[in-house]
């Protein structure tokens, strides 16, 4: 009697998806993301854009956090960088957008490196003040630079158009938004089997071990910045041909905690974890609009403590989830998995 999983090939061994179980998930998964457009309607098809763009970013974030181990605060402001970058290259310069979106990104990036380089010296609390003044120095930038960004003005953002086609419509978008964060999934996932992967994990784990190992500190440090810093300004830069209105308000730190809270709660390390967080923070405040809007005739007083009951709500999911799930959504999601393939042995 067969128990467990076996592989009798290296090919087996290293696939993404080992198990049938896992490949009759994926093609359920790709067949709902690719019928949802069609029967969804306007409302369902805005918040999956903004799920697409959240994840992107959260993926770029876990990088860097999850699986490098480098506390960032600034994630708005990098996506600021590369939201800002984006509109004025097809603004000024008559860039189409996905041109535009790639150099912001490689921007970005170096951007990313520029405030990478005190990790070298700086960890844990004291990295996060460094990233922290990151967010403080891009934000000024933004809105007292105003000979380029247009200081606390707003930025209008040509629509972007493919074989004449405008593609900041919410079905279109959604197209775009979903094949970028299906290539930025790949890309992570096989990320994470390469040596600079392996190298990024093991800092994480213990960057002195690592450094004895032969690891290069600084230039791994300031790699996963880079690629991180690619990714957000991705999501930054996606945002701006989306709304086609730039505005520093939409990249405040509290943006920046909101990214980091997805990670948390979705998972530290994990791809799934940047989906399932990026997804559950996203629909959130959503679903407590919803509900004080269904209860507002009988509890009149919910229209006016709502948004006091958002940040409370915000606030506690991420003080539960660290009590007693650390590993998040994405631990609870593998431990579903784990009983039910088990089952009727689940313990």
């Amino acid at each position: 009697m067969i128990s467990g999983i076996f592989h009798s090939r290296y090919e087996d061994d290293m696939a993404l998806r080992r198990t049938h179980a896992q490949k009759i998930r994926l093609v359920i998964l790709v067949i709902a993301f690719i019928t949802f457009p069609f029967f969804a309607d306007r409302y369902s098809l805005t918040l999956a854009n903004q799920v697409g763009i959240a994840v992107i970013g959260a993926i770029g974030l876990n990088i860097l956090v999850g699986y490098t181990g480098q506390i960032s605060l600034g994630q708005g402001g990098f996506m600021a960088v590369g939201a800002y970058a984006a509109g004025l290259l097809t603004l000024h310069f008559g860039m189409p957008w996905w041109a535009s979106t790639l150099i912001a990104c490689l921007f970005t990036a170096l951007v990313g490196v520029l405030f990478g380089i005190p990790s070298l010296r700086l960890k844990g609390l004291y990295l996060a003040i460094a990233t922290l003044s990151a967010q403080v120095i891009i934000l000024w930038v933004v809105t007292h630079w105003t000979a380029v960004t247009g200081g606390n003005d707003a930025l209008v953002v040509p629509s972007p158009t493919m074989f004449g086609i405008k593609l900041n419509k919410d079905f279109n978008f959604y197209w775009v938004v979903w094949s970028i964060a299906l290539i930025a999934t790949l890309l992570t996932v096989n990320l994470f089997r390469t040596r600079f992967g392996r190298a990024f994990i093991a800092i994480r784990d213990q960057d002195i071990a690592a450094s004895v190992m032969g690891v290069d500190l600084f230039k791994y440090k300031l790699l996963s910045f880079a690629i991180s810093s690619f990714w957000v300004g991705m999501a930054g830069a996606l945002t701006a041909h989306y709304r086609s209105i730039v505005t520093w308000e939409r990249f405040t730190v509290d943006v920046s905690v909101l990214y980091l809270a997805m990670i948390i709660i979705g998972g530290l390390g994990s791809v799934t974890g940047s989906y399932l967080g990026a997804t559950f923070m996203t629909l959130l405040p959503v679903l407590l609009t919803n509900l004080g809007r269904a209860t507002k005739d009988t509890f009149p007083i919910m229209e006016t403590i709502l948004p006091f009951l958002q940040q409370g709500v915000f606030g506690l999911v991420i003080i539960l989830f660290l009590i007693f799930e650390p590993e998040g959504l994405n631990k609870m999601w593998k431990n579903a998995k784990d009983y039910f393939r088990l089952w009727p042995f689940s313990y």
